[in-house]
């Protein structure tokens, strides 16, 4: 990672779509060079380049921020087996009153529901979960500061 790298990103942080001859053009070298610089960054999964949704837009109006306490030799094991769940968005382990929390966007409060009885309740290890619901989104950005 150097100065162009970071450039690169930026730009892309601001228009994901953004092409690699405007890219070259705003940072003043060959598309080439931009060319061979994203594959880089891609291969070696410094960055990844994605669509963000607006899950409300798209008929998923109930997201919720899940706490959950774990037993301590199964943390790593929750985890994983939560990232591997279809609606959680975001899941990492912590410190503090709970060992993991995830993100899940769902269609309504009722699939909400079902997925902490049936999914999230139904992993081994899982002692405890305290859920947040989201009343609204106020930001939804990914990336690092400028």
């Amino acid at each position: 990672m150097d100065e162009l790298d970071g450039k690169i990103i930026a730009m892309l942080e601001r228009d994901g779509r953004a092409s690699n001859a405007r890219i070259a053009r705003d940072v003043g070298v060959s598309e080439g060079t931009v060319r061979r610089r994203l594959k880089r960054l891609i291969n070696e999964q410094i960055i990844n380049v994605i669509a963000l949704p607006d899950p409300r837009k798209l008929g998923y109006s109930s997201e919720a921020l899940i706490g959950v306490q774990v037993d301590p030799d199964k943390i790593d094991a929750v985890a994983a087996k939560m990232s591997n769940l279809e609606h959680t968005r975001w899941v990492t382990a912590t410190t503090g009153t709970y060992d993991v929390f995830a993100w899940a966007t769902l269609q309504d409060a009722e699939s909400l529901g079902r997925f902490l009885r049936d999914e999230v309740g139904a992993i081994d290890g899982v002692r405890r979960t305290e859920t947040f619901v989201a009343l609204q989104v106020m930001k939804r950005e990914f990336g690092i500061p400028a």
